[in-house]
């Protein structure tokens, strides 16, 4: 494998935005995007705060300008993916030999839900088509074949490690030269069957979740999509892309079903090998996008295991699922685009709700937002249930 993967440009939705440009400005303005549910029709409502995009099918389809029979995990998708295309400044997608690798957990699921509704009542109703698109890959073929991508198209689907870990995909594609570009990230849309399925974990927080705080007793759920386009070094000749993927790497530690290891084990293999690829010492690090989902398990084995890299020196971090929840198969795609454009304008993001120290690290992260910080490299963590962590830096 040989030469660049640049960062060309990004896209995302989330429960703070509709677009990168509005998520910048709720950051800015200490304006996090956890709420009572208003789209997805739950007996938890009242219980468990989310971060909803804030729109109805309806809404999202229209924008998309694609079918309102499609999942809402497609239209998010949609949506985003095409931002991130014309962020970029490049020609037509059909110019070039390109890829679409975008990951999710849920895939049409929100239909199918729908579907079961009417199906249950009387076994005579309920609309196929609602169902047809259920798993995971059709999401992402309904999105390449709108968007014309027909060379290369992959579903990951690693729980919360996913959208990283099409990043790295299309960047192995990118450098092996069997692609120009690659649009690479991930889409999710809450569930019943998620919010459910979380509660019986009993990690939901009953509040607006608190990142890295002593305090803290779980995460909140939150949907949305984010892609970056990867380019080679030659399709990145007549623009000026945002970064470089200068390293990344996936570790497992097997520790657990759904928990990570106590010490931190994975995490820390993670993001020692995306510096070792990367060429880079920890103290080269200027801002670490964390995890950091707000559950006890999580937050502590991420600490530690930045502790073991990076101490006695720490750089600013901060978890940004305080704003957008935890958006699952999404994050790693949303918080790249963060990480990515973040690093372009020298941004350190906000990690909201933060009020006391952890006790077993000896650190803090960043509660104010800022521009203009001079670094020149970034990480961005995504650890995911059975141990999948993948880490990703990007470099000027």
């Amino acid at each position: 494998m040989s030469g660049n993967v640049w960062i060309a440009g990004g896209g995302v939705i989330c429960g703070i935005g509709d677009n990168l440009a509005a998520c910048l400005e709720a950051f800015e303005k200490m304006q996090p995007g956890m709420g009572t549910m208003q789209h997805l029709h739950s007996v938890h409502a009242p219980t468990f705060p989310v971060a909803e995009v804030k729109a109805d099918n309806t809404t999202l389809a229209a924008r998309a300008g694609m079918p309102e029979h499609w999942s809402r995990t497609a239209l998010l998708s949609m949506i985003a993916a095409r931002e991130a295309w014309d962020s970029t400044g490049l020609q037509a997608l059909s110019k070039y030999r390109a890829g679409l690798v975008s990951a999710n957990t849920v895939g049409g699921m929100d239909k199918t839900e729908g579907f079961m509704e009417a199906f249950l009542e009387n076994n005579t109703k309920g609309r196929l088509r609602d169902v047809v698109h259920h798993e995971c890959g059709s999401v992402t073929e309904l999105v390449a074949d709108a968007l014309g991508i027909r060379h290369h198209v992959s579903t990951i689907s690693t729980a919360c490690s996913s959208a990283a870990n099409a990043l790295m995909y299309g960047a192995r594609m990118i450098r092996n030269g069997l692609l120009d570009v690659v649009i690479a990230g991930g889409t999710d849309s809450l569930t019943r069957f998620t919010l459910n399925g979380f509660n019986t974990l009993m990690i939901l927080d009953q509040q607006p979740c608190r990142p890295f705080d002593d305090t803290r007793t779980g995460l909140n759920l939150g949907e949305g999509a984010g892609y970056v386009v990867l380019v080679s070094d030659e399709a990145a000749k007549d623009i000026q892309p945002w970064c470089r993927l200068s390293g990344f790497a996936n570790a497992n530690d097997a520790y657990h079903q759904t928990a990570s290891s106590p010490e931190g084990i994975g995490n820390y293999k993670a993001m020692k090998g995306a510096l070792d690829m990367s060429g880079l010492q920890p103290a080269d690090i200027g801002y670490i996008n964390l995890h950091g989902t707000g559950t006890q398990n999580n937050d502590s084995s991420e600490g530690l295991a930045i502790e073991r890299l990076f101490a006695p020196v720490f750089p600013p971090m901060s978890s940004t699922k305080s704003f957008t929840g935890h958006t699952l198969g999404a994050s790693g795609g949303i918080e790249a685009v963060f990480a990515a454009y973040g690093l372009k304008e020298g941004i350190i993001y906000p990690n909201a709700r933060f009020t006391t120290q952890m006790k077993e690290v000896p650190f803090a992260p960043a509660v104010a937002f800022s521009r203009g910080n001079a670094f020149r490299h970034v990480m961005s963590n995504s650890f995911g249930f059975g141990g999948n962590c993948s880490s990703l830096v990007f470099s000027k």
